[in-house]
């Protein structure tokens, strides 16, 4: 009896062992280890934030610049707040602004950059122009443009971040798309019958989705910047919402009395930037076949 597997179900049967094998090399790296230690740590911070008795907008002037000890883990602040508690809160804004401007911003990019590497040279020109005119605009001018537009709020730091990322990935994008669209198999669908979006759904995005996904994986740590200046300058999430942006501000300011606001604030920055590069990293060194090789 012949035992010859069908070529589809041994397709099927190598994706997830691939897969397996891909995340034990990202495992095995030291570094993509820290990484995804890191980064689960700040994940699981900002999930358990709810669950500790302290409310983060709470005042309590009584025991303002209270040192650290087992009542609060990190002090207070000027105005009586739970520092720990505003730290793990301000962990949520963090990774929602900067995960889901990081997504707006890729499919955004994905979108103008397929459009500009498959449409007529008119259209290719005129994406380009404006994508080189939102690049030349200072990040800090157009947040003040915005945020003087629309007000001070979550949505304004999403904005913000994403025309000033958007036009990165849509360059990127439409490079990839010149370099596949006389591609043979591209070539041979056309030939077939299929339509613009058949091809590009199927064909193209597949193919230059991964380092679109790395690059955002380390695009992530910098949009934890943007929006914690945005808040350190009082142009994005707005008091008494606990940021570390707003917590590092309030830091600064009474920096004499004491130095835990200035920690709660600047030391999760420093450890998600950290878990977010490391991760980028690993990714780029596990799927770049030359690295892989090496």
């Amino acid at each position: 009896m012949s035992s010859a597997v069908d070529p589809a179900t041994a397709a099927v049967v190598k994706k997830p062992r691939k897969a397996r094998g891909a995340m034990r090399r990202l495992v095995s790296d030291p570094l993509g280890a820290l990484g995804l230690g890191l980064i689960v740590v700040t994940v699981l911070a900002a999930l358990a934030a709810g669950l500790l008795p302290h409310d983060p907008v709470k005042l309590n002037p009584m025991v303002r610049f209270a040192a650290p000890g087992a009542e609060h883990w990190l002090g207070t602040d000027n105005l009586g707040r739970d520092l720990f508690t505003r730290m793990l809160y301000g962990a949520r804004i963090a990774l929602v602004i900067s995960i889901g401007a990081t997504v707006a911003s890729l499919l955004v990019g994905l979108l103008f950059g397929v459009l500009a590497g498959f449409g007529p040279r008119w259209l290719d020109s005129i994406l380009l122009l404006l994508m080189d005119a939102m690049k030349s605009v200072p990040t800090v001018m157009l947040a003040l443009v915005l945020i003087t537009w629309t007000g001070p709020s979550l949505w304004a730091v999403v904005l913000v971040v994403v025309l000033v990322n958007g036009p990165t990935y849509a360059r990127i994008v439409r490079t990839q798309v010149l370099a596949l669209r006389n591609a043979e198999f591209i070539e041979a669908e056309r030939a077939l019958g299929a339509g613009f979006l058949r091809v590009a759904s199927l064909h193209v995005v597949p193919n230059i989705i991964g380092p679109l996904l790395i690059l955002a994986a380390m695009d992530i740590p910098i949009v934890v910047g943007i929006e914690a200046g945005l808040s350190f300058l009082g142009l994005g999430v707005r008091p008494p919402t606990p940021s570390w942006g707003t917590i590092l501000f309030d830091g600064f300011s009474y920096i004499r009395d004491s130095i835990w606001m200035v920690v709660a604030g600047g030391l999760p920055i420093v450890i998600t930037a950290l878990g977010f590069t490391f991760l980028g990293e690993a990714l780029r060194d596990t799927f770049d076949p030359k690295l892989a090789k090496r």
